[in-house]
């Protein structure tokens, strides 16, 4: 006999009624009878029939400075608000930041939450902070980013491989100085994006110079005040950065020009995101564009397949991206004559 409410109901001695709003997770039932339904359900194999019609946008903060002070997650929420819109999903966004005294109740409730299913924008979450989601009874789908424990579902950036190719492109151009402007808080796409520049120097023979490796801000006030400060001890400068990310490269490129440098003549820059400042600054920023909303609603047509088919066979989805080139890389490969 297939496991229903009626059989929990006899099983824990608790009404029909009880055992129904506490597996939809309705108010008035409290926590303690509500662990011992859920652990009787899961005991006789109890699968809620209750069709998902919700999904959950987690927004999960570690301190906030990457997600707080970028415009690119709105667009990663656009294409998920597009994508809930064409397959009638309701749409609820949740904040869960470690930060909070009330962190571990509102994790529970997500994570215990049959009836919702859920997107987790892991941007900030690093491998142990994964940890706490092993247990969850929600269909689940990690967006920019993913555990080495492949034990979820991720939609993410390829992020090493672009990273490389944008190195590599100021090899082309003849660049063999090559710094790195470092995001201070390291997430897991910034190591990412190390990795593919120290993998394009190494490829090319080039030696990595601890030198070139500028430790900024993430937000672009804080990169501008970092970077002021580095230029400040007048150090010797490679022909080229290549940044973390939009808002690092948009805020070192102030203070460089405010401190009398010119982009690209003296200094050539490359950011990473393709954020919509990149096309109005001046110079306009070269850099990598992420296609933020596709990712958005790819995460909620791979949310579908898990709520349609299980969660059985992980995928790790990796998003190509697009190298836009602007006005700020210089070619050093072309010669020029009488001094211009």
């Amino acid at each position: 006999m297939k496991p229903n409410i009626r059989m929990i109901s006899k099983l824990t001695g608790y009404s029909p009624a009880t055992v129904s709003n506490a597996l939809n997770r309705k108010k008035g039932v409290n926590k303690e009878t509500s662990d011992e339904i859920f652990k009787v359900a899961n005991e006789i194999g109890y699968s809620n029939e209750t069709k998902i019609s919700r999904i959950r946008f987690v927004i999960y903060k570690r301190n906030g400075s990457i997600i707080d002070n970028s415009p690119f997650f709105s667009n990663l929420l656009e294409g998920v608000e597009t994508e809930c819109r064409e397959f009638g999903y309701e749409l609820i966004i949740s904040n869960l930041d470690r930060r909070s005294d009330f962190y571990g109740q509102r994790l529970d409730e997500i994570l215990n939450d049959r009836t919702t299913a859920v997107i987790m924008l892991g941007t900030e979450a690093m491998d142990e902070d994964f940890e706490s989601f092993l247990n969850a009874k929600c269909p689940m789908v990690i967006l920019d980013s993913w555990s080495t424990s492949m034990n979820f579902n991720g939609i993410l950036i390829n992020n090493s491989d672009s990273a490389k190719n944008a190195v590599e492109y100021l090899i082309k151009k003849g660049h063999k100085e090559i710094g790195y402007l470092k995001g201070k808080f390291r997430i897991k796409a910034f190591n990412a994006r190390a990795t593919g520049y120290s993998r394009a120097l190494y490829k090319h023979g080039i030696s990595m110079n601890d030198q070139y490796i500028v430790s900024l801000n993430t937000t672009m006030d804080g990169a501008y005040k970092d970077m002021l400060l580095f230029l400040n001890q007048r150090p010797k400068l490679p022909t080229a950065f290549f940044a973390d990310n939009d808002m690092i490269a948009l805020g070192a490129m102030k203070a460089l020009i405010e401190k009398g440098y010119r982009i690209p003549e003296d200094i050539s820059l490359i950011g990473f995101d393709d954020l919509d400042s990149c096309e109005i600054s001046t110079p306009r920023l070269t850099t990598i564009r992420v296609f933020k909303q596709e990712m958005g609603q790819l995460a909620v047509r791979r949310l579908k397949d898990v709520i349609r088919d299980g969660n059985g066979i992980k995928s790790k989805i990796q998003i190509c991206t697009e190298f836009m080139e602007r006005d700020s890389v210089k070619d050093l490969t072309k010669k020029t004559y009488g001094g211009k």
